[in-house]
């Protein structure tokens, strides 16, 4: 078990081993050929945005979320990818962006800036 906080109201809630949790650190988009991972998204919706958050309509059509991420992703993977999927990409990077969390990067960049940081020293 351990205990997880809500970035948005900062409720802490028990997190069981019979709970299904993915942390973001382990979601990939498909493409067409490989996955993508999240955090790679992030910044490239952050590169896009300017820092700031994305400005979308919560009824907005599916054809106008998949023109908006092939701006992000262009190959991304049509027919495995769902608007609900791009949706839920969206509305996380919104929430990072309140809550001041705009740094993404992932365990291999870590671990190359801490090499890099170890062979200067």
């Amino acid at each position: 078990m351990f205990i997880a906080e809500s970035l948005i109201d900062k409720k802490r809630i028990p997190v069981y081993a019979k709970d299904k949790v993915v942390s973001l650190g382990d979601i990939a988009i498909y493409t067409k050929d490989e996955e993508t991972p999240l955090v790679g998204i992030l910044n490239k919706i952050k590169e896009k945005e300017n820092g700031e958050k994305i400005n979308f309509n919560p009824t907005i059509k599916p054809d106008e979320l998949r023109n908006y991420f092939a701006e992000i992703l262009p190959e991304f993977d049509r027919e495995r990818v769902y608007p609900s999927d791009i949706k839920k990409i969206m509305g996380w990077y919104n929430i990072l962006t309140d809550v001041g969390i705009t740094e993404y990067e992932d365990d291999e960049e870590k671990d190359i800036t801490k090499e890099e940081s170890e062979t200067k020293e």
